[in-house]
């Protein structure tokens, strides 16, 4: 068996701006934004159409991920708020989770500057594809609930919190693998795959995939495969990577927006037969062994396989419920008290329902936090590294 845990495959640098209604609405008022032009989809050009695009996130109360044009927007708009320097990536985020627990991992890094070489917790080693410094900064916007956005036509009030990604990244979409993966995989107990979405050349997606699985033809039997989908910003390439990896991929993780996506239809979370039927009909388009969603009121898997990964996603939800309520500075202590709290009814009568619907599903419900300054970035990478603790061959602990 492997003892180490290899995540990948790229990080980022994020710019995690502190939320400020006021400076929002300003920005609403000065390029003239009316409620009938929100939409998610158009292209991000500029900050008016950054704006635009956030206001309309805002007031469905949901969460992406989407491409702009150029980092000096990304830039631009982050200049006007408090902001702090974070690492992200999901990977990096799962492997700074299961550092707080003083497990260490090995990353597979695509992009590297002094604040990667800064921020890394000193458990985590990485390999590297980089052959210079580059920054090219994520901007993170995590709104609240309730937050009011007043515009010249009228006001949008969001009905939920959630967190939004803006990015323009050449390394993580050229996302070159590093000569010294495969060697990093002879060793591997688990290996997360992560962050193609962000690639938008088919021919250089497909040399990827080629040399990742020569990459992983070095991985032990019995290592573990998780991958993690995320909102592609071509999704027609996530044809490719089923393609690929289908075939070595033990568990395959998502969010509800991923899930909504994949189905084409809003699916209701706190409806167990709804939910079941997205389950179902996304585990027939992806039938790999366990198909795990994760969300804001619960995860549950799904699949041949998915019985034997009960502990691990009650690992998950706690681990995301940890860093909801406290961010980054948890430390065990604070994962172990998680496991205290209550678990949100209306989840675990989802659970209940759609294990009584699907042979062999597991799932798990989310805890009930009450926090006015809830974390929502990086849950679910976070949750990804939650399910990984089980598959740690040595755990020690910090006080």
């Amino acid at each position: 068996m492997g003892t180490t845990l290899v995540l990948g495959l790229g990080g980022t640098v994020d710019y995690e701006v502190r939320w400020d209604a006021a400076v929002v609405e300003a920005l609403a008022s000065r390029f003239g934004i009316r409620g009938a032009e929100l939409t998610t989809m158009a292209p991000i050009v500029d900050e008016r159409s950054l704006v635009v695009t956030i206001l309309a996130f805002v007031q469905d109360g949901a969460g992406g991920e989407r491409f702009v044009v150029s980092s000096d927007v990304v830039k631009d708009f982050s200049e006007r708020f408090a902001t702090e320097i974070t690492l992200g990536g999901t990977g990096v985020r799962a492997g700074i989770a299961l550092d707080r627990l003083g497990i260490p991992s090995v990353q597979h890094l695509v992009s590297i500057d002094d604040n990667v070489r800064r921020l890394l917790p000193g458990s985590m080693s990485y390999v590297s594809s980089a052959t210079e410094d580059t920054l090219d900064p994520h901007l993170i916007v995590q709104y609240p609930a309730g937050t009011v956005i007043r515009l010249d036509d009228g006001e949008i009030v969001s009905p939920s919190s959630n967190r939004l990604i803006f990015a323009n990244d050449p390394p993580n979409r050229s996302m070159a693998i590093a000569p010294e993966l495969g060697k990093a995989l002879e060793d591997a107990a688990a290996l997360l795959v992560s962050g193609f979405n962000t690639m938008q050349d088919e021919d250089l997606l497909e040399r990827r995939l080629t040399e990742l699985d020569t990459a992983m033809d070095r991985l032990p039997s019995d290592a573990l495969v998780y991958y993690e989908d995320a909102g592609f910003y071509v999704r027609r390439f996530a044809e490719r990577i089923w393609a690929h990896l289908l075939p070595r991929i033990d568990v395959y993780g998502m969010n509800e927006d991923e899930l909504q996506e994949y189905v084409a239809r809003p699916v209701d979370l706190l409806n167990a037969r709804d939910v079941a039927a997205a389950l179902l009909e996304v585990h027939s388009l992806i039938p790999v062994p366990a198909l795990l969603v994760h969300t804001q009121h619960w995860a549950i898997a799904v699949g041949p396989a998915a019985g034997r990964h009960r502990d691990a996603v009650a690992n998950a939800v706690q681990m995301a419920a940890t860093r909801f309520r406290l961010g980054d500075g948890f430390t065990a202590a604070d994962f172990e008290a998680t496991a205290l709290l209550s678990h949100s009814v209306r989840g675990e009568d989802v659970v209940d329902g759609v294990e009584r619907m699907i042979p062999g599903s597991v799932g798990v419900p989310a805890f009930r936090i009450d926090t006015v300054t809830p974390t929502t970035i990086g849950l679910g990478d976070s949750f990804v590294g939650g399910f990984l603790v089980v598959h740690a061959p040595v755990r020690e602990p910090q006080p």
